[in-house]
């Protein structure tokens, strides 16, 4: 991995993830500095069970206070279309990273966009060939076959494997060219109740880390 590159490792349903690629694109803008980011996933699903919707809702509420810019909405749409599981979201991204990094950047951020603000069942085939097909810098065509013949299936299982030792203690960490990682910057959050019954409380935030990493990547 090249010393300009962080290795992102995430779940597209973690709402702290969201905020801090929101808020590591707003520091790599802001800097203009040359650094790649090489999404990998961090499957919560495949650890604790299917995604749940009282417990994104309640997350959305705790860190839409702190990051207004994510727009974070509790789910609006009908709840048979919650999307319980988002593998094959979490593929259609290592797909689009395949036609660079880039592709796999903004269709990453669009896909969260799209669930958290706009209530789109992102685990559906359909939703994310749509979702796609608003990203200027992914072939949707590409993508599509991708999909259909799961020929990136094997990467989010490998990424699985790596999340099920230590080496990935959690969404989001961020990886260096080093191996050293960093786990959820800038948040200090503890939960009031238990998970999906009560809520995350923000006890501290810093979106300033982001320049001090990014220069340490770069």
């Amino acid at each position: 991995m090249p010393m300009s590159t962080i290795e992102v490792w995430s779940d597209l349903l973690c709402p702290f993830a969201y905020v801090g690629l929101l808020r590591l694109r707003r520091a790599r803008e802001r800097l203009g500095l040359d650094v790649r980011i090489e999404h990998h996933t961090f499957p919560l699903e495949l650890f604790d069970g299917p995604h749940r919707r009282r417990g994104t809702d309640t997350e959305a509420v705790g860190l839409g206070q702190i990051e207004p810019e994510a727009g974070f909405r509790v789910w609006t749409a009908a709840d048979d279309l919650y999307p319980h599981t988002v593998l094959l979201a979490a593929e259609a991204v290592h797909a689009a990273s395949a036609q660079g990094l880039a592709a796999g950047v903004e269709l990453d951020l669009a896909l969260r966009r799209a669930f958290w603000t706009e209530s789109r069942s992102i685990g559906h085939r359909r939703v994310i060939l749509d979702v796609a097909a608003g990203v200027a810098q992914v072939d949707v065509e590409e993508l599509t076959a991708a999909l259909d013949d799961g020929r990136h299936r094997k990467h989010v299982m490998a990424d699985f494997a790596v999340a099920a030792t230590d080496a990935i203690p959690t969404s989001p960490t961020l990886r260096f060219a080093d191996g050293t990682t960093v786990a959820n910057p800038g948040i200090e959050v503890h939960w009031e109740g238990p998970f999906a019954a009560g809520f995350p409380v923000v006890d501290a935030h810093d979106a300033g880390v982001y320049d001090e990493l990014l220069r340490r990547a770069g």
